[in-house]
């Protein structure tokens, strides 16, 4: 059960909220001289230099648009690789590189960062944050990191354990380390932090557990903190903590109920997207999905429990609340607003607006004026059943009422994971199409009806077992459920329409570039990286690099010659919870080991698989279990072993297959799940939510998939 190939050593938690307490360990101060770093502040990301990439969109307005034409459509099937640099991880890579002074910084799975010569891969230096792997226990969708923030001289990530670090940039020496999280829950970090008026501003995530979201503002030089503001309001008979909190506090409500949203957490965590305007001087926030998902647990007696699913503008020097816009009142389908969000200035009705666009998980584009908050318009770009539209009056979706499953199973779309997930979407000034990433797909919701709350567990109020028995009773029965489908579609944001779409082979796919060359980039779960004619979708160029992309491509440039570069590595919540894609470069190559690639024009043309980690399937031992424990198993592994490790037990691979292990590991399952013998791995022990009655069960399940994984295979590829 080690999920990683790279070691990670032990780290010493503190149990209490540390609110800007700082570690310090070395100069706090960067090395301003020396640093490739040094110059970059504000006015610099705002306005980079065309081969600069210097915050996770490029610049504050996140619009994911390169102005360089080096490579273009005329030219773009000479694109080859430069070179390429192996992470030596097996988890998903989703970080976006920044190039600052043709050096490059990316980011690996827990928070790795790695320091390198933009222009020949040299590696200059590595950070290994030494997360403590039994903290990958609280990843809803992976271990990822989405990249680093740089500011004047240093380099800043956030780890997956939820801590802070400033590194110099020139050396990669850690200044100061942080803790940002109350470690008594189960929240994690994998957003990209941002800088603003010399402000580290870093969100978190956990939203399928126990936590109460909130996004951090600390001083960039000294870590001291500034501001914080949470997403949803705490316990009702302590004061709230600001205006904003007490209007929240009248939309949530547990009338009839027993269970408290303030002793589960709330979530609502703002746990990727962001933007900044220094014109406006507004920060814009994403948040998530209510914790539990299931509104009918988490406030009883309905409301729009605010601030979940929502875009928030908040005042970067104080943290206050400016406006807000929730594109899912009540959210009860996991419909985060973390989407990518762009701004852009558009000619709408004959007038300039200044507006921000996301396209977020419930299947509505939407464009919304930025000064204001104001909803400019709104039209599902997805296949959609759970709303009819949008009202314009009230800014609110027309619910479906049958999307809602209180006391029935509703068959919903978009799929949990979204019309448009995390991975972000492109904006082209120069066709003035924004281009999404998207998917279309359904979910099955059911009412989890013996729901017992457990804290730093997987809480959301789904009876997923039952979901798991749905889908099986339907796939014996020869009616499996429709795969999603996954595009590259081109949208025009003024008048609401598809201009153009592309199909893809998975539907779990990576980010996107748009480029000054008229040229669109975007990698797919089966390894092919493709640059698309940006006005008409026509493919022009690809490349198979036999590792399944979920990270945007982004562009660069050194010594006069333009770079794309794209982080390959696959995993996330539908890499790992989701069914087994034939169509991932995984199924295909039997590896996912991640690795960083860099292109240029006349760069080799061909890219060679790693050799496969290796998981062959062994005969299991002799089945013991009778059928009633085996049926208990599979209760007691869909409700807590299935996000990781996949439906039914048919891992991914991201993480091993429990049906192909080693013949020993049948006998240790009590010292893997109860003791944490693979804890530095990242298998934790779940003593605190498992029974060891609970596990002799799952092990008869997971067992039994074996023997039918065995049967099928019929031992051919045993070994011997």
């Amino acid at each position: 059960m080690k999920s990683r190939i790279l070691g990670m050593a032990g780290w010493a938690l503190n149990g209490a909220l540390l609110l800007g307490a700082v570690t310090a360990i070395g100069q706090a101060q960067s090395q301003t001289g020396s640093s490739p770093a040094a110059n970059v502040d504000g006015a610099r990301i705002a306005q980079p230099a065309p081969g600069e990439w210097l915050s996770n969109g490029r610049d504050y307005r996140e619009q994911r648009f390169s102005p360089l034409d080096q490579v273009n459509t005329g030219n773009v099937d000479k694109l080859g690789v430069a070179w390429e640099y192996r992470t030596h991880s097996v988890r998903a890579l989703e970080g976006t590189p920044i190039v600052v002074n043709g050096v490059m910084y990316a980011t690996g799975s827990w928070g790795f960062v790695y320091a390198l010569d933009a222009k020949t891969g040299k590696e200059l230096w590595k950070f290994d944050p030494q997360v403590p792997g039994a903290w990958g226990r609280f990843a809803c969708c992976d271990v990822a990191n989405r990249g680093v923030a740089v500011w004047k001289g240093a380099v800043y990530v956030g780890t997956f354990d939820g801590r802070l670090v400033k590194l110099d940039a020139a050396s990669g020496k850690p200044l100061w380390d942080i803790n940002t999280i109350d470690r008594k829950h189960a929240y994690s970090v994998t957003g990209a932090p941002r800088i603003v008026d010399g402000l580290v501003v870093i969100g978190n995530g956990g939203s399928e557990y126990d936590v109460r979201g909130y996004v951090t503002a600390y001083d960039a030089d000294t870590g001291k903190l500034a501001w914080r503001f949470y997403t949803v309001p705490g316990d009702p008979k302590v004061k709230p903590e600001n205006a904003a909190m007490a209007a929240a506090m009248k939309t949530w409500s547990t009338k009839g109920g027993k269970l408290k949203w303030w002793k589960m957490g709330g979530g609502g965590t703002p746990w990727d997207s962001m933007a900044f305007d220094p014109d406006l001087d507004l920060l814009y926030v994403g948040t998530g999905n209510g914790a539990p998902w299931n509104r009918n647990v988490r406030s009883t007696g309905g409301g729009d429990n605010l601030y979940l699913s929502s875009i928030l503008a908040l005042n970067p020097k104080t943290g206050q609340l400016v406006w807000h816009y929730q594109t899912t009142p009540g959210d009860t389908w996991d419909y985060d607003a973390t989407s990518h969000m762009i701004l852009a200035d558009l000619t709408i009705d004959g007038k300039v607006r200044k507006v921000i666009i996301q396209a977020p998980k419930n299947g509505f584009f939407y464009v919304i004026d930025r000064v204001t908050g104001k909803l400019i318009s709104a039209a599902p770009y997805a296949v959609m059943n759970w709303a009819t539209g949008i009202d314009m009056k009230t800014g609110k979706p027309i619910e479906n009422p049958a999307a809602r499953y209180k006391d029935k199973m509703a068959v919903v779309m978009p799929q949990t994971v979204g019309a448009h997930n995390w991975q972000p979407m492109a904006f082209d000034p120069q066709t003035g199409l924004v281009y999404i990433p998207a998917a279309d797909g359904s979910a099955i919701f059911v009412a989890d009806k013996k729901f017992v709350y457990k804290p730093r567990a997987w809480d959301t109020g789904e009876d997923f077992a039952t979901m798991s028995k749905i889908i099986l009773d339907a796939i014996k029965a020869g009616h499996p459920p429709p795969p999603a489908l996954g595009y590259i579609k081109a949208w025009d944001p003024v008048t609401q329409k598809e201009v153009w779409h592309v199909p893809l082979a998975g539907s779990w796919n990576g980010g996107l570039l748009a480029t000054a060359g008229g040229l669109v980039f975007g990698g797919g779960a089966d390894g092919n990286l493709g640059a698309y004619d940006a006005k008409t979708g026509k493919q022009l160029w690809s490349m198979q690099l036999t590792t399944g992309i979920l990270a945007p491509p982004m562009s660069y440039e050194v010594d006069g010659e333009e770079y794309i570069a794209v982080l390959a590595g696959w995993g996330g919540a539908a890499g790992l919870a989701g069914f087994k894609d034939p169509n991932s470069a995984l199924s295909h190559y039997g590896t996912n080991q991640g690795r960083l690639f860099v292109f240029k024009l006349g760069g080799k043309q061909h890219v060679d698989p790693l050799t496969p980690e290796g998981n062959p399937t062994y005969e299991p031992p002799a089945q013991t279990a009778d059928a009633a424990t085996v049926a208990k198993g599979f209760e007691a592994y869909h409700h807590t072993c299935v996000f990781c490790h996949g439906f039914f037990a048919e891992s991914e691979g991201v993480v091993p297959d429990l049906r192909t292990v080693p013949p020993e590991i049948w006998d240790q399952y009590d010292s893997i799940v109860l003791g944490g013998a693979f804890a530095d791995g990242g298998m934790a022990s779940f003593k605190d939510i498992l029974t060891k009655n609970d596990v002799e069960a799952i092990h008869a399940y997971v067992l039994s998939q074996a023997h039918a994984l065995w049967d099928a295979k019929k031992g051919k590829d045993a070994p011997h």
